[in-house]
């Protein structure tokens, strides 16, 4: 019954988190009450951190036996493999307009609206996958040792991420137009392809006429 409990709750939190997201309630929320468009970004991602924090705390506090460890060899992969993932949350922090993604800069500029106001930043990673942290967030994920409450959330994560990219990627193509669909068409989404990538130079054509108009968000979700 506990896990049956968490998962709800991962139902509850993805379905509230993606309306939030949506360009018809950030819409709906600029016309209603103006004055609090500045601060739409900001609330969302403090809300997002409040209401995850009960569920991880389940996650942790559920009993359960170990359905695998890692041990030997896995062990050192799995672990090298978290490390990497780590580290290319590091590396690519920079290549964000952090204030944008943070909601601090709609929040300093004191914006009329709660849309965004960005162009399209296709970074190192985003030449090789286009949900970079995504996917590092499920490397580390499905590296760890795994009971049942972790295997439950794990899997509701997962599939998140999954139909929430594809959310979220309807936003950015009707931002964007056909440089995202061609971006789409060229880079995969979660899971790094050899043969599906950008070259430094395609990722920079694909980018100039969005990047007119100023910075950039991805993985909004």
């Amino acid at each position: 019954m506990n896990l049956t409990y968490l998962a709800l709750g991962w139902i509850a939190y993805a379905a509230l988190h993606s309306l939030l997201a949506a360009l018809s309630v950030k819409a709906w929320a600029t016309r209603r009450h103006p004055a609090f468009a500045p601060y739409y970004r900001l609330s969302f991602n403090a809300l997002a951190i409040l209401l995850v924090l009960p569920l991880v705390w389940a996650t942790y506090a559920i009993p359960g036996e170990w359905l695998w460890r890692w041990t030997g060899l896995g062990a050192w992969l799995a672990n090298g493999l978290a490390l990497a993932a780590l580290a290319g949350f590091l590396f690519s922090a920079g290549t964000y307009d952090m204030g944008e993604f943070l909601g601090l800069r709609p929040w300093r500029e004191k914006r009329r609206d709660a849309a965004e106001h960005d162009g399209l930043r296709i970074s190192t990673l985003h030449r090789f996958v286009r949900h970079p942290w995504y996917a590092l967030s499920l490397l580390l994920i499905w590296t760890r040792n795994m009971n049942a409450p972790l295997l439950v959330s794990a899997s509701a994560i997962t599939l998140y991420f999954i139909f929430g990219s594809w959310l979220e990627e309807r936003k950015l193509e009707a931002h964007f137009g056909r440089a995202y669909r061609d971006y789409k068409e060229k880079v995969p989404g979660l899971i790094p392809l050899p043969w599906k990538r950008l070259s430094p130079a395609e990722a920079d054509a694909l980018m100039e006429p969005s990047m007119k108009r100023s910075g950039h968000r991805q993985d909004e979700l």
